[in-house]
């Protein structure tokens, strides 16, 4: 007998409050508001507020927000920096190269932000038009009848460890709508339910993603240079692996540092957050740091296959927006624009429908996207990530050819021939890696990272990772590739325990940062990442 449970009626639920969620929002009661039609809209927030996951670089193109607020800068945004520098640079391990800044790594007119204030910023914006936003509630299954997607159920609440009710318990609820969008971000559960389900990728590339780990510092005075914005490539990184660096100098005496590593990497002894850490050793980059104070840590995978690798991005009853769609532009370092344009097209789309009562696959909103500056960014971008497949040398090369000779309207395309999780090479193959030790001023130990992170859950709900098969931890992971999720998780989620016995592999849930990095990498997908209680998680503020 199915379990009961309170059901709530919408026009449209919205899974995820990051930009581009909360841009279909606003822009879908603006239209509403134009034309004096009622819509009652639920956006979901699987965080404890509005911004708690919310992490990003985050250098902001001002595109999007100038066309769904004109007004913007009168409504007291958070703090925004202007971009007054750009520089770019190839490292080794000694030097510092600086090298000619791609056009597309331009920022003047762009702005330096938290990401996770502008999200708090945009809730508001909704909220005033009259969104309901829920946070603390996480969707964790599809509602669907004849085919068709018809809501999302939340996460029940007061599950003890075995899954049972416990004396708190709380049933998920019921949240049925005309259009079900979903705005999940990087690998979103349910997004990579709906793309099995309705066999999205079936005639795009396989997703590629990066792994980016950040810290925000209060940094020496001195050493602080307002507006300016540095990106480098090469060490500590070898020419194989694709990766780079970001520095921004924004606020008062604030740097956002941080470091990207492409999840097609091979070696599984390489670390990300130990790449990190090694990067801020470099002579040229240690001194901005000395005398300087870490206030915040963070980490989050990100989309990369770009414009190949997009989704079908409608099925029955709704659509895929942002990040969960894959609309990050990689040779820009950008996506916040792109997500937030992605929203406000599928608000258009889906308004034209609500108002004719027409509830067949929002097709329209494919059109929208390839006739938009999405479409046209993504596309003329599209050659330049896979050319890194080739190395570091080969790719800025063809890089540079593509974007100043062809300006990205090559007659061909490259693609991505394999998901991230079937490059790594086994361990008995492979060069193990040796890291500095922290030295607890510039570099730090992995869990005092992790605790600035904020994160909780709840001890005594259920594990959100779950294994589909324990025995491959050991005799996959663990025996062929010197298990891998113990160095490219960025929250020490994931330990091999050796006693007396066989090795165990322990999970340490409540460390979680939700990164996505083992749905992702795992070799053999073993891995899954399901949502914890709604609330769980990070509580990113300034990052």
């Amino acid at each position: 007998m199915s379990e009961r449970r309170e059901s709530m009626d919408f026009d449209v639920v919205v899974v995820g409050a990051g930009p581009a969620g909360l841009s279909f929002a606003i822009r879908l009661l603006q239209l509403a508001t134009s034309e004096e039609r009622s819509l009652n809209i639920a956006v979901l927030e699987k965080g404890a507020e509005v911004g708690a996951h919310l992490l990003s670089g985050a250098v902001l193109d001002v595109r999007a927000i100038n066309e769904l607020l004109p007004t913007w800068r009168e409504k007291d945004p958070p703090l925004h920096t202007a971009v007054l520098h750009d520089e770019f640079a190839y490292l080794t391990k000694k030097h510092f190269i600086k090298l000619p800044t791609p056009p597309q790594m331009r920022n003047q007119g762009n702005y330096i932000i938290s990401l996770s204030q502008w999200g708090r910023f945009l809730a508001k914006e909704a909220e005033s038009l009259g969104a309901n936003i829920f946070p603390g509630f996480a969707a964790v299954q599809l509602l669907q009848e004849a085919g068709v997607v018809c809501g999302v159920i939340t996460d029940d609440k007061g599950r003890d460890k075995t899954g049972k009710p416990g004396s708190q318990y709380q049933p998920g609820i019921e949240l049925r709508a005309k259009y079900t969008i979903f705005a999940e971000g990087c690998r979103g559960s349910l997004t990579e339910l709906l793309c099995k389900q309705f066999d999205l990728r079936a005639q795009c590339d396989p997703q590629t993603y990066g792994l980016g780990i950040k810290e925000v510092w209060e940094i020496d005075p001195a050493m602080h240079r307002l507006g300016h914005v540095l990106h480098t490539v090469g060490w500590p990184l070898d020419y194989k692996t694709y990766g780079g660096s970001f520095m921004y100098h924004f606020a008062e005496n604030l740097l956002a540092v941080g470091f990207v590593v492409g999840l097609d990497y091979t070696n599984p002894y390489l670390n990300p957050y130990a790449t990190f850490q090694q990067f801020k050793t470099h002579p040229s980059i240690m001194p901005f740091f000395k005398g300087g104070k870490r206030i915040a840590y963070g980490a989050r995978t990100l989309v990369e296959g770009g414009y190949q690798s997009i989704p079908k991005l409608t099925f029955p009853g709704g659509l895929l927006i942002g990040d969960a769609a894959g609309f990050l532009d990689v040779p820009k370092i950008k996506g916040i624009h792109n997500a937030m344009k992605s929203g406000m097209l599928a608000a258009e789309s889906v308004f034209a429908q609500l108002i004719t009562s027409d509830q067949t696959e929002c097709v329209q909103y494919v059109e929208k996207i390839k006739t938009s500056w999405i479409g046209q960014e993504l596309y003329r971008a599209r050659n330049i990530r896979p050319a890194m497949h080739y190395g570091l040398p080969l790719g800025l090369l063809y890089a540079a050819f593509d974007t100043y000779i062809l300006g990205g309207n090559a007659p061909w395309t490259f693609h991505h021939r394999l998901p991230d999780h079937l490059t790594l090479q086994e361990a008995k193959e492979a060069i193990q890696l040796q890291y500095p030790l922290p030295d607890h001023q510039v570099t730090f130990d992995l869990m005092s990272s992790v605790y600035l992170t904020r994160s909780h859950h709840d001890e005594s709900q259920p594990c959100h990772l779950k294994l589909r098969d324990p025995k491959l931890a050991i005799e996959v992971n663990y025996k062929q590739f010197a298990s891998p999720e113990t160095r490219y998780c960025p929250a020490g989620v994931y330990e091999i325990v050796t006693g007396e016995g066989s090795p165990l592999l322990q999970i340490n849930a409540a460390n979680c940062i939700h990164c996505k990095a083992c749905d992702i990498k795992d070799p053999r997908q073993n891995i899954v990442w399901t949502p914890p209680e709604g609330g769980s998680g990070p509580q990113y503020g300034i990052t």
